[in-house]
């Protein structure tokens, strides 16, 4: 795979865009959306991997520079008292449905397997099955320059994740890296605490807290970024 710089896009670009494809499918009726719509959906505490918290600002900022690389469209209807976007990737990548369906959720949700991709894209598309998932990821992968890459197998695991590459492989890379390290750290703790019973236990939930924890310093720290990069624009 060859990173293609000029279009990547940051985590916040990501979920912008992941969250005006989700609320085209799931909610026509208020699609396009408001940039307070928006802003609430890119917070949201459900189906999100990492779990975010963006200021509206940051969120009008983003939509800027989306817009200027044609990827959102702002729509300004007759009468209306708010402007409302709405997103471009099915013209741009000239993407049916169900591939945008899998884009968006990878977009969304991080490293997944086509079975779970197929779960959780009950909503947007109703794939019949697995291998119509893969058929999708395939069209994705074969895109020139792709958008999507088959992860090699973690060892332990029975089946192949997939991963979005909008961010380049740089941050495909970073991610993959943080969940073989939150696996890794779990299974060792389970195995440690084989013999102790309830501490076994307690010492996973201490880990996948310190995971959560660690997302959400993350967060906050694009957060951060964002506002000082704004200081210059």
């Amino acid at each position: 795979m060859t990173e293609n710089t000029t279009d990547t896009l940051d985590p916040f670009e990501i979920r912008v865009l992941a969250v005006l494809a989700e609320k085209e499918a799931l909610t026509p009726d208020n699609y396009p959306m408001s940039l307070n719509a928006l802003t609430n959906g890119c917070n949201q505490l459900s189906s999100r991997d990492p779990v975010m918290q963006i200021s509206e600002d940051t969120v009008a900022d983003v939509l800027a520079r989306l817009a200027e690389r044609r990827l959102v469209n702002a729509v300004t209807a007759a009468g209306a008292r708010v402007t409302k976007y709405e997103h471009r990737m099915r013209i741009k990548w000239s993407l049916e449905q169900d591939r945008l369906a899998v884009l968006a959720i990878l977009m969304l949700r991080g490293h997944q397997t086509a079975g779970e991709i197929r779960t959780r894209t009950g909503r947007l598309h109703d794939f019949k099955s697995v291998a119509d998932v893969e058929e999708a990821l395939q069209f994705l992968i074969d895109k020139y320059p792709p958008l999507v890459a088959k992860l090699a197998r973690a060892p332990g695991t029975k089946e192949s994740r997939y991963g979005q590459l909008l961010g380049g492989e740089v941050e495909l890379a970073r991610e993959e890296a943080g969940y073989a390290a939150a696996g890794y750290a779990a299974a060792a703790a389970t195995a440690g605490g084989a013999g102790g019973g309830r501490s076994g236990g307690d010492r996973v939930a201490q880990l996948e807290q310190e995971v959560q924890q660690l997302r959400a310093d993350y967060a906050a720290l694009a957060e951060q970024f964002e506002q000082f990069k704004r200081q210059f624009d």
